[in-house]
Order: structure tokens, then sequence, then C-alpha cells
């Protein structure tokens, strides 16, 4: 069965064939906006709320978890590919668990947290529209999701700024990626407006700078639920 390759399982796909580079990537420090902005300020976003607890929701290789386990906070991984959750239970440092956003939609995560977060893990389109109702019922109350993603003014490059499907690419990255995934291009106000639209009050908005290029590396928003 052919994948469509503009689709949330083509994601899911790339994923599964890049674990192995995409490990050695992170604990290897390889992605320098990482290293000098992004890491930071999830970190900063997250220990901010003072959680006692936080699900990671999209935890790859592990690295946010174990760096909040350090910190004394109960943290709990989980991400779609069998292989990326052996890489973080075999470092240790929190509980990672399979599971898919469609099985967090269905309600088959058995948690709640103080903090739910997405680090660059918000990719697709269903899957995330299905994912983020669901989201209030992880949270404890008072509770917050935090997402930090890609900045749409400049991630966007020349395309037209309206949202999309969007082809991948590993430039920069080492000759061991293959077969870049998709990601679906939202807009800063169709991102507010996708919070809105899923019960989250839109608390702050956070636009972390390059420190060379003066320009925004991801932006970051943090939300409670509404009502």
């Amino acid at each position: 069965m052919t994948i469509d390759p503009l689709s949330d399982e083509k994601i899911v796909d790339s994923w599964h064939k890049n674990v192995a580079p995409w490990t050695a990537a992170i604990r290897e420090n390889q992605i320098a906006s990482r290293t000098l902005v992004t890491n930071h300020a999830i970190l900063d976003a997250v220990l901010g709320r003072a959680p006692r607890s936080v699900l990671d929701i999209g935890c790859g290789e592990g690295w946010l978890v174990r760096e909040l386990s350090e910190r004394g906070v109960r943290a709990i991984g989980v991400d779609v590919v069998p292989a990326l959750v052996e890489q973080a239970s075999h470092a240790g440092g929190g509980d990672f668990r399979v599971a898919s956003y469609e099985d967090i939609a269905a309600g088959r995560l058995d948690v709640t947290v103080d903090v739910a977060v997405a680090n660059f893990a918000l990719l697709g389109k269903e899957s995330v529209e299905a994912l983020l109702p669901r989201v209030p019922s992880l949270l404890d109350v008072g509770g917050a999701l935090i997402v930090q993603t890609v900045h749409p003014i400049i991630a966007g490059g020349d395309l037209p700024y309206v949202d999309g499907w969007r082809t991948g690419s590993w430039a920069g990255f080492s000759d061991d990626f293959a077969d870049p995934a998709p990601w679906y291009f939202r807009t800063l106000e169709s991102w507010v407006k996708l919070f809105a639209d899923e019960g989250f009050r839109l608390r702050e908005m956070r636009e972390p700078l390059h420190p060379t290029t003066q320009k925004p590396a991801s932006v970051l928003f943090v939300a409670e639920v509404a009502g």
C-alpha cells in the first residue's frame, strides 16, 4: 500500500526510518539551534510552571524527560515509534511508553499531569487536531499545555503564507538521515485559532531569538484549559 507523501501517516513512517541518526543528533548536540536556543526555551517554559509532573508528547529519544527528571519533576514520555521509546528507556531518567496521537485521542493514555508539552512534535494535521481536544483530560486543575514549534514566518520561506502541507528536508543534518518527513504548515493566526477551537486559552506566546541571526528560532505557546 502506497503512503500519501503529504500525510500524517508519512510523518510516522519517516521517523521509523530515522531513529538511529536522530538519537545521535540529539545526544551529540548536532543541531545548533537546539543547543543555542530551543532546548533552553522549552525547559524554561515548563519549569516556569513549577510542575510536579509533566507529560512529554512525542518524546523521541527522551532528552526532555531526562532533563526534567534531573530537576525533580516526575516526567512521562510517550512516542509512536517503539524504537525511539526503547532508546529513551535504555537511557533511563523517566517513564517511557509507546502511544500514538490516535491512542491519546481515544483516551488510551491513563495519566494526569501538571504540564503536557509537545516540543517540535505537532507536525501533522488530522492527528494534531484529534489530539488537542483530549489534552485537557490529561491535565490536573490549573495545568497547562506548552507547545514549541517552527516559527511560521521563518520556516515558511518563499512559499505563500497559507496553511498546507510542505515537503520535508534533512538539509543541515548528517547524511545518515533518509526520507524526510513532511509537515503541515500553520500560520500564527491558525495556531492561535486551533488552540481556541480545541478548548484552550492562550496565556503566552514566546519567540526565542537565535543569538547570531536575531531571528526567531521557534515559536512557543503556553495555553491553559478555557472556562
